[in-house]
């Protein structure tokens, strides 16, 4: 297996890879912490913040021709306004960050470093732009005794905090997503982690 490739597409070039990023989101998020159910029409609306937004950017990892990893961003101000309040709540300004919205990679090609990557590009990208102070993200809050957590799971907070990146507890947005075994879309929390950039 090859290791992957990576492609920076900024916000007026990612139109033609947004069903890929979809599809990536479907497939990675299925697993534990987020246990998404999937919903193309769902994909599809939420990712045309980053489509209208001139400023954001696609991080797009290659096998060949086949995408196999996305890491996104764009201004905080051009997503909607659940990401936004949370900051308006604790009068912060929303204009000052630089929103990573994920990073999905599929399991295989996990471990090369390519999710630090995906941070550089991103981070360098909102640099470029010059007018962010901060970078941020949002991380879905499960408890640690939740018994579908997979046993072993080794989470993603120590290579957050290797970043720089803080998480910001009561900077808190709540997002509806149907999970495996549910029936119909629930809301979870997911806190914001941020770092001065």
């Amino acid at each position: 297996m090859s290791v992957p490739t990576l492609r920076t597409v900024p916000g007026p070039g990612i139109g033609p890879w947004l069903d890929a990023v979809a599809r990536l989101r479907i497939a990675v998020f299925r697993d534990w912490p987020y246990l998404y159910a999937g919903d193309f029409d769902y994909e599809q609306a939420y990712l045309q913040a980053y489509a209208r937004s001139p400023d954001s950017v696609f991080v797009l990892a290659f096998d060949g021709e086949a995408v196999v990893g996305a890491a996104t961003g764009l201004p905080l101000a051009d997503d909607t306004p659940e990401f936004r309040q949370p900051f308006l709540d604790a009068g912060r300004d929303p204009g000052e960050v630089f929103y990573f919205g994920e990073s999905v990679l599929l399991p295989a090609y996990r471990g090369r470093g390519i999710g630090h990557r995906f941070f550089d590009e991103r981070e360098a990208h909102a640099r470029a732009l010059g007018r962010f102070t901060v970078a941020g993200f949002c991380a879905v809050d499960r408890r640690h005794d939740d018994p579908r957590r997979p046993e072993g799971h080794r989470g993603n907070e120590a290579f957050w905090a290797g970043r720089g990146y803080v998480r910001q507890p009561g900077l808190t947005v709540h997002l509806a997503w149907q999970e495996i075994g549910e029936t119909a879309a629930t809301t979870k929390p997911l806190t914001f982690w941020l770092r001065d950039l």
